[in-house]
């Protein structure tokens, strides 16, 4: 497959995605930026948040992986779908009940200023990091098979990927991404079975074949019943669900698309449609995985890096067909997870940080604070990419959930502990909490792999969200029955 169709695919994709941004975009005000006039039809945002939520690292980490992991994924994701009930069913009435535009709010209401910027600040912080890491995966594939032939450096690819994005945000925001989530869905899981067909052709394969080859595989392998590895099926299990709890109910990006949905019925209907569609997909990304294992297996190849195991098969190994729809799919997956997360920043930024609805600024100045805000967060995401074209050393989906482990926990104890007591805190040290939680849970980390040989895998989020619900409880307001009960003591 030559660099000049690639670009033609890339090219005529964008060119697509900014026609759907013209017709949702125009007349779009604040209300259509941040919460999509709360009209958005719950099917169509259960169908493009699977998109959204698979994103470019799933598309081709998850796939990759399996080469290390085998199928040790999937009870975690079996995890992801106990956690959206939780969210669907705990989360989501608290925040239509509280009719809020950032789901920060609920923690300035319920503990004050201090954690509610807190909680805003980690958000930033997390989605920041991990749409940037996703978006660099993304521009590595394209620089190197399209943009490096042409001459062109990492960096300026990386700031027309940016550029593109920021095009067709700018204006219609949450609404107009709903509907370019569902387009960018719809190609993504489309390229994930033409890719699998394309491999069945090579390889000579029947669908029975294909079935029997991969469940007798060692890559089929499903459950490490090794409590002390990282990937033992009971902490996946947990760690999916609280991944799911952090990473969808506490993010703004993901609570934002379900908070345009006409009524909390809607929203819930979405949660639940969308919980199934994305189990079904994670399975069918792992056998691709295993599919494309056993491809370069008989073909006598290994890849040093496993991230790029699936486009390197597609483009250079397979049909141009498998070389299309993997860029295709690469591109959907890309452009779902980064558009979402620029809008997500702009709005928790605009309404947390600057307050923009909190202070009265009228309608004017808050369009003109959001414009700049957006192009603002633009800039730094194109900043994170650079750097970790630097500083890449790992698996990508791996880097992904360490940060998330280290950003969401905060967020997590943070709102248990506000859903789950009834105590209040002394608002001005909880910024303390949730700093040294993470330090701890680091350093915690650390101690238990050299002195037992434990190793923590996703379920240090837990650790994180717990260690931040127990500094929140050392600095609870005390009621009037333990004052007192202490007062009677001293007597």
């Amino acid at each position: 497959m030559t660099s000049s169709l690639i670009t033609i695919v890339f090219v005529v994709y964008t060119i697509l995605l900014f026609l759907v941004s013209y017709i949702t975009g125009r007349k779009a005000t604040d209300d259509a930026y941040y919460r999509g006039n709360r009209r958005s039809p719950w099917f169509v945002v259960a169908y493009g948040m699977v998109g959204a939520s698979l994103s470019g690292v799933t598309f081709m980490s998850v796939p990759g992986n399996v080469l290390k992991e085998n199928f040790y994924y999937l009870p975690m994701v079996f995890g992801f779908i106990a956690g959206y009930v939780v969210v669907a069913k705990v989360l989501l009435p608290i925040y239509y009940k509280m009719n809020l535009t950032s789901i920060y709010g609920y923690l300035d209401d319920r503990f004050g200023m201090k954690s509610y910027k807190s909680g805003a600040t980690y958000f930033l912080l997390s989605r920041g990091l991990g749409a940037t890491l996703r978006m660099f995966l993304v521009v590595s594939v394209l620089h190197e098979f399209v943009f490096r032939h042409m001459g062109i450096p990492f960096w300026l690819a990386a700031l027309i990927f940016i550029l593109l994005i920021l095009g067709y945000t700018f204006k219609g925001g949450i609404r107009t991404i709903v509907w370019t989530d569902t387009l960018q869905t719809t190609f993504m899981l489309a390229s994930v079975f033409i890719s699998i067909g394309c491999i069945a052709h090579a390889m000579d394969w029947t669908f029975k074949d294909m079935v029997c080859i991969v469940r007798e595989s060692p890559f089929s392998r499903i459950w490490d019943t090794d409590p002390m590895s990282p990937r033992f099926f009971v902490k996946q299990f947990l760690s999916g669900l609280f991944v799911t709890v952090s990473m969808t109910g506490l993010d703004q990006d993901m609570m934002q698309k379900n908070l345009s949905c006409r009524n909390l019925k809607d929203a819930q209907k979405n949660m639940f449609t969308f919980s199934g569609i994305l189990l079904v997909m994670n399975f069918f990304f792992l056998v691709l995985g295993a599919l494309l294992g056993l491809y370069a297996q008989a073909k006598g190849f290994s890849v040093t890096d496993t991230d790029q195991l699936f486009p390197t098969i597609a483009i250079h190994y397979l049909s141009p067909l498998a070389g299309l729809t993997f860029i295709i799919g690469v591109l959907s997956a890309a452009y779902s997870s980064a558009d979402g997360a620029l809008t997500a920043v702009t709005t928790s930024f605009t309404i947390d940080i600057l307050g923009v609805e909190r202070r009265g600024f009228p309608e004017e100045r808050r369009k003109k604070v959001r414009y700049r805000t957006h192009l603002s967060m633009a800039a730094v995401f194109l900043l994170l990419i650079v750097m970790f074209n630097w500083l890449k050393n790992d698996s990508v989906i791996n880097m992904v959930y360490d940060i998330a482990s280290y950003t969401y926990g905060p967020l997590l104890g943070l709102f248990a502990f506000g859903i789950c007591t009834s105590r209040r805190v002394k608002d001005r040290w909880v910024p303390w909490v949730v700093i040294l939680s993470p330090v701890l849970s680091f350093f915690l980390a650390r101690v238990c792999e050299w002195v037992w040989g434990y190793s923590f895998g996703f379920e240090l989020l837990l650790l994180n969200g717990l260690l931040t619900f127990l500094g929140l409880f050392l600095i609870r307001q005390r009621d009037a029955k333990e004052v007192a009960g202490k007062v009677r003591v001293l007597d």
